[in-house]
């Protein structure tokens, strides 16, 4: 041995312990033969990378551990969400109650212009053809059954699609008219009422139920071709491009021509169903029930358009409504003869006081300027805060699964609580305007409807 191996020291100097423990040392140095053991530098990488390996196993296991946990809590919502969906759909949904004294009945019509070619019409020479829901006042005592929202054909009027899927059935909405039932006695005011553009009579069964139980009788105009669905003798019949155009909006250009041509075509509708809802006092269920002396228009969107524009051309209008639409139409710059109400949504332009953010904003401003600036009739104006455009149909009540809902126009407010405040204001109204009956709301600040805003814009 050399003076160099470990185990030659001195013996005054070892002791048992440190000797076996210098043993071992030089055991595990040369392995198990004897051997000093080399480490190469082939060796040391490949045991990196073999730890390297390791780690990222070890955080691959991590990543997927998570994921899965991840999906399985989405999963979880998920189930959940669509068993929330299903028992919202299942309940039913009972539509704000009309305000006033009478009961309500509805009947509904199928009506031919035979003196009018139909312009929107497919099919060249074709006599315009119009579905028409009749809503009034029936006797207290009346009993039937109650009628079905959107009976028939008229129950494709849901979403399309999957969309379907998260909007209650509407075999499971409540209204409050009865089929058929017999009218009270007296005789009514009518209103003539005109859907939004795509829209059918049916989606404004709220606002029709309650002006017929405080004693009006409602006609419900569904126009062909223009609404996304009519239904015409049982069968449903859809829009076409003439009748819904794809660029109908804006106030200048072809659009503005288009707009100002196709509203014509809505107010000859109104005029010719108050025509035929005058002459059904001679005859039938509405026999002496109708004072067609006091008749008014009453419209959403662009039917609120053609409200104003068929009162302006109707020397019987006693008054008009426009529920949050942008004016077009001769109306704009020749003005209404009658009194008039703009109610408009949080923000709209069509009261004429908004601030505007675009382009499209000030033309809608200034149209409704110029309405009220040519208007003789006195006008009323009111924004309801918190509501959007649909706010005003009955897809502000009916059940709408999110996030469906917050895609289409509806605001904050509760939506039973905006139609409610539509009603009241729509109501007072045509009281004081058609009966000549003075209404404190009209006058009134905002305490009873704190989310109202009074106001018309000028010039």
């Amino acid at each position: 041995m050399s003076a160099g191996h470990p185990l030659l020291v001195p013996l005054h100097e070892s002791r048992p312990g440190q000797l076996l423990d210098r043993l071992q040392e030089w055991r595990d140095e040369r392995g198990p033969a004897g051997l000093r053991r080399r480490r190469s530098p082939s060796g040391s990488m490949t045991g990196a990378r073999s730890v390297s390996r390791r780690r990222r196993r070890s955080r691959l296991r991590r990543v997927l551990t998570r994921l899965l946990a991840v999906t399985f809590v989405l999963l979880v919502l998920l189930v959940g969400y669509l068993g929330l969906v299903a028992v919202r759909r299942a309940a039913p949904v009972v539509l704000p109650a009309p305000a006033g004294p009478y009961q309500v009945g509805r009947m509904t019509y199928d009506w031919t212009d035979t003196g009018r070619v139909d312009p929107l019409a497919p099919r060249p020479g074709t006599r315009r053809e119009l579905s028409v829901w009749v809503w009034y006042p029936a006797a207290r005592d009346a009993v039937g059954e109650r009628a079905a929202y959107a009976p028939g054909s008229w129950d494709q009027l849901h979403l399309p699609g999957p969309l379907g899927l998260f909007e209650g059935p509407f075999g499971r909405v409540r209204s409050s008219a009865r089929d058929g039932v017999p009218v009270a006695a007296g005789r009514f005011p009518v209103v003539v009422l005109e859907p939004g553009l795509g829209f059918s009579a049916p989606q404004y069964t709220v606002l029709a139920e309650d002006l017929a139980s405080r004693g009006y009788l409602v006609a419900g105009v569904t126009p062909t071709y223009s609404a996304n669905l009519s239904v015409l003798h049982g069968q449903p019949v859809s829009s076409t491009p003439a009748g819904n155009p794809p660029d109908l909006g804006g106030h200048t250009g072809p659009a503005g021509t288009e707009a100002d041509r196709l509203v014509d075509v809505w107010a000859a509708d109104a005029r010719y169903v108050a025509d035929t809802m005058a002459g059904l006092d001679r005859t039938g269920p509405f026999a002496s029930r109708v004072a067609a002396g006091q008749l008014s228009y009453v419209g959403h969107s662009f039917g609120g358009a053609a409200a104003l524009q068929a009162c302006s051309t109707d020397p019987r209008c006693a008054a008009a409504v426009d529920l949050d639409g942008t004016q077009f139409g001769a109306v704009v710059h020749g003005g209404l003869h009658a009194p008039m109400l703009l109610l408009g949504s949080d923000g709209s332009c069509v009261t004429g006081t908004c601030r505007p953010h675009s382009a499209e904003d000030r033309a809608d401003r200034d149209t409704a300027r110029s309405l009220l600036a040519a208007s003789t009739g006195q006008a009323w104006c009111y924004r309801i805060v918190g509501t959007r455009h649909f706010n005003f149909t009955d897809d502000a009540a009916l059940y709408l699964a999110p996030p469906v809902r917050n895609l289409l126009a509806l605001g904050s407010i509760d939506g039973a609580r905006g139609l409610v405040v539509q009603n009241a204001y729509v109501g007072a109204f045509l009281d004081q305007a058609v009966r000549g009956l003075p209404q404190p709301l009209l006058g009134a600040g905002p305490e009873r409807y704190p989310e109202v805003r009074a106001g018309c814009g000028q010039p």
